[in-house]
């Protein structure tokens, strides 16, 4: 087939106007176009009031290897790329050890999928609940205050992407088309199909969790096997010849090979490959692993607060005359700025008609993501808006470490978000500010027209007690530079809710890029957002597949050696 691309059309074109641009664009007839399927549609609103459809089309003629020669040099007429995909292995007969998948979110669960459909039977270890019952406990959370700190936003089936937007596009860079066979098994779970087309594809809660219930079904029926409540307590290792590593960097650190790993319950799994899918708030496990010596890095990552404003100033400002249009729908936005003091501050997770939801994963600290339905109808819109943090600022502030080692990350987080506990009031409830309060430094006493969405409550307060003072005046400067590109984005009426500090792992747990393996532990696959390789569903899915493959093919490797 031929792949046409950018192919733009006005956003209130006819059906029949697709086609035409076909013939057009190819300079055929009728008679010459046998069957077209649209690949990709987006849009451009640069002019709200005159908005384009774009599309990427995948055509079949009569005549296609004429076509191609023709069009040979027109970047926008290729060949439809192979985007089928192909296993790279098939488990051997009387497989040794089973592989061990540790973390049952995007990544963990298709580093699960891919493995079982190839044969190796794995293992998936998730300390959570499965996802009906994590449900019931986060809703529980929101209602009462009573936190489970282990099935939560953060912890159980379907990882931190079941309670968001459930956004499925992503900016790695995706030679394989690994993203194809994400959403393909997507919509055989049970995701509408238009995900396999729309340019900004996404599902919602309610829909991801029947769909992740349908991709464990199938996992377990191709012979592997899934345990909740199942927390990693310790992975065993043992010394390998070589002693001290000599890679760059990482001299001083001890080779290990992994032997198996202990439950809390107090089982014990044997096998030589693990794949650690663990998610960017294990941080007990990041502790235990540090502990072992297994090589990590502290990474830079972002802290700030979650915006909300009502829809429809997104929309009007987004779309103008054409707020409201089905195929638009909700509005997102996506905004950076660069401070003054050095500082960038960006929006982050960005949740058309949703809400902004507690994501607490241990008393005592308060956190906030944004989450919506499939639908977007909630009244209001939010996103975080967060500042760069560097490794450096972790030894800085009130909030600073105190310890200077490769977990400061955590430390930071975790002082942050022990004050938003204290400001919201020491009972999950939290803290709260109007942006209009919020630039001229004074406290707020009640909400505006933006009535914030948190549950299970808020306290208004000053919010420049809960950063460090580089954060809050980045942010000060950002959001009246963010109004010049969405008016009204920094009316006073808007509210800020504190805090935002999970936007991505705080450590790398840095691996080979050939074996995909831990750089100083054998059969180690460090995977996904907490491992430092992912940001979303989609890169985690993508980074699952990368991690299925490369234990399938030491383990057939190892087992035919």
């Amino acid at each position: 087939m031929i792949r046409l691309t950018n192919i733009k059309l006005a956003l209130d074109h006819q059906e029949h106007e697709l086609e035409q641009a076909i013939l057009t664009k190819l300079s055929i007839t009728n008679d010459q176009l046998v069957n077209f399927t649209m690949f990709k549609r987006g849009y451009d609103a640069r002019k709200k009031n005159k908005i384009f459809l774009i599309y990427t089309l995948d055509v079949e003629t009569n005549i296609n290897e004429e076509l191609l020669a023709k069009f040979s040099d027109d970047t926008q007429v290729k060949v439809t790329p192979d985007m089928a995909y192909k296993f790279v292995s098939q488990a051997p007969k009387n497989l040794k050890n089973r592989p061990v998948v540790i973390g049952m979110g995007p990544c963990g669960l298709f580093v699960g999928l891919v493995l079982a459909q190839m044969g190796f039977n794995p293992i998936i270890l998730e300390r959570g609940q499965e996802v009906r019952q994590r449900t019931k406990d986060t809703f529980g959370f929101w209602r009462k205050k009573i936190l489970n700190t282990e099935s939560n936003v953060q912890f159980g089936e379907g990882g931190a992407g079941t309670f968001s937007d459930g956004k499925l596009y992503s900016q790695v860079k995706d030679p394989k088309h690994y993203s194809r066979k994400v959403l393909n098994e997507f919509v055989a779970a049970g995701a509408p199909e238009e995900i396999l087309y729309v340019s900004k594809p996404h599902i919602g809660t309610f829909k991801l969790v029947t769909m992740v219930e349908k991709m464990r079904a199938e996992i377990f029926e191709l012979g592997g096997e899934v345990r909740f409540n199942q927390r990693v307590d310790n992975i065993h290792f043992t010394d390998v010849d070589g002693n001290e590593c000599t890679t760059e960097g990482i001299e001083g650190y001890q080779n290990k090979q992994v032997t198996g790993l202990t439950l809390s319950n107090g089982d014990y799994i044997e096998t030589n490959h693990i794949a650690l899918a663990i998610g960017h708030s294990a941080r007990d496990t990041f502790e235990m692993l540090f502990d072992e010596g297994v090589y990590i890095k502290a990474k830079p990552f972002s802290v700030g607060f979650r915006i909300e404003h009502e829809q429809a100033v997104i929309d009007e400002a987004r779309f103008g005359n054409n707020a409201g249009n089905e195929i638009l729908g909700s509005a997102d936005y996506k905004l950076v700025h660069h401070c003054s003091n050095g500082r960038s501050v960006y929006s982050f997770c960005m949740c058309p008609g949703g809400t902004v939801v507690a994501a607490a994963s241990e008393e005592g600290r308060l956190v906030t993501n944004g989450m919506s339905q499939y639908s977007r109808h909630e009244r209001n819109a939010n996103s975080a808006i967060v500042v760069g943090i560097e490794p450096e600022d972790f030894m800085t502030s009130e909030f600073a470490s105190e310890r200077d080692y490769v977990l400061a990350g955590i430390d930071f987080q975790r002082k942050l978000e022990e004050k938003a506990y204290k400001l919201g009031g020491g009972n999950y409830d939290a803290p709260v500010q109007l942006v209009g309060d919020f630039l001229a430094g004074r406290k707020s006493g009640d909400h505006g027209s933006v009535t914030p969405s948190y549950k299970p409550g808020v306290t208004y307060c000053d919010l420049s007690e809960s950063l460090p003072d580089y954060a809050i005046a980045a942010i000060r400067e950002a959001l009246p530079a963010f109004d010049k590109k969405i008016n009204g984005f920094s009316m006073a009426e808007a509210t800020l809710t504190a805090v935002e500090t999970r936007t991505s792992s705080p450590i790398q747990i840095t691996r080979d890029k050939v074996t995909m393996q831990s750089l100083n532990t054998q059969g180690l696959y460090p995977a996904g957002e907490g491992a430092g390789y992912a940001g979303g569903i989609l890169s985690a899915a993508i980074d699952g597949i990368k991690i299925a493959e490369a234990m399938a093919l030491s383990i057939t490797a190892e087992q035919e050696a």
